[in-house]
């Protein structure tokens, strides 16, 4: 569902000498998770040209709190028109009519919501409008995931499993839940604990190196291992959040101790490993950038699967545990709600 409002727009004339405007007004545009919106921008002159026209610029920009920091959306210069970042693709100019600048972005997600400029360039003539799009609606109550720690697959015995979920902002997964991640496509071959004492792990494409192909798809079990000796890894749920989960724009990479900081300077924390699955499943959040999460892990999650970007499948990417030292990766947020 398309979501378009009338706004009012502000338009300049270009002079010699420097002048100094005052910020554009602000409006609203509402979206639907996973719907498309459009985010309305109209040049005011009546001898407009048709934005094909060589002459006439449009750029979109989301804009950060500190808009050093803002990042491209669109930029359209004659009859060239080029996406950025995680908008590539999924937005372009509607171009009703020779003065419709209106923004049109498809498959909204959490990460979507934000606020918006429209720059209009028309020879000497400058329209600018703000607008801030707030995105509503959730899929489902929650996410089961598998977690193993940095030292590797099948070390967390019963108590050591619980820990590592509490440690996620998640819980120990039942086996309904399990189940119904199963029924939903959740294929992986670590068995896991869950909050039964049980070990069990889901099979949607059964494979002779992943407990053979004999029994066909399903939940297969491990029984009821001894919780203080057996080791294995962990299956968590985590519900939805109260707040928001996000990529902290930065204009460098960081150290994992810089990205600790880099939330706290923002006011937030290092994200944890259930709230970027949450943020994925719950809010179909999607950036091709991986980042420092919590537990020292690097993820990145992929909602819309894309060349060079998990092209097979949805999923939460995991790149490792590498060295915190080092400094090739960004950093994922988390603001919880007063």
């Amino acid at each position: 569902m398309t979501s378009l409002l009338c706004i009012t727009m502000i338009s300049l004339t270009l002079a010699g000498s420097a002048y100094s405007m005052p910020s554009p007004p602000t409006d609203k545009a509402f979206a639907d998770l996973g719907g498309n919106v459009t985010l309305p921008c109209r040049l005011l002159s009546k001898d407009a040209m048709f934005f094909g026209t060589i002459g006439i610029r449009v750029k979109w920009t989301k804009v950060a709190d500190d808009e050093a920091l803002s990042e491209d959306v669109l930029l359209s210069m004659g009859f060239h028109q080029k996406t950025y970042g995680n908008f590539e693709g999924r937005v372009f100019l509607q171009e009703h009519d020779s003065e419709d600048a209106s923004l049109i972005i498809t498959d909204v997600s959490m990460d979507d919501m934000g606020k918006y400029r429209c720059e209009i360039i028309n020879g000497v003539e400058e329209t600018v409008q703000d607008i801030t799009l707030e995105v509503q609606g959730g899929l489902i109550d929650g996410v089961v995931f598998p977690y193993s720690p940095l030292v590797g697959r099948y070390n967390l015995n019963f108590p050591k499993a619980v820990q590592a979920c509490q440690g996620q902002d998640a819980s120990v997964a039942t086996f309904d839940q399990l189940f119904e991640a199963w029924k939903g496509g959740l294929d992986w071959c670590n068995a896991g604990w869950l909050n039964d004492g049980t070990v069990q792990y889901p099979i949607t494409k059964p494979r002779q190196n992943c407990g053979g192909t004999k029994n066909g798809p399903g939940v297969r079990s491990y029984g009821r291992p001894d919780k203080q000796i057996s080791h294995f890894d962990v299956f968590c749920f985590a519900s939805e959040f109260n707040g928001r989960f996000y990529w902290l724009v930065q204009p460098d990479r960081l150290t994992f101790d810089e990205a600790v900081q880099a939330c706290i300077d923002d006011g937030a924390e290092i994200a944890k490993v259930g709230h970027i699955y949450s943020a994925w499943k719950l809010e179909g959040y999607d950036r091709c950038d991986a980042g420092w999460l919590a537990d020292g892990s690097v993820r990145y999650p992929i909602a819309r699967p894309r060349k060079n970007c998990s092209p097979t499948e949805a999923a939460v990417r995991f790149v490792g545990f590498p060295d915190k030292m080092q400094k090739s990766y960004g950093v994922y947020c988390y603001k919880a709600e007063q």
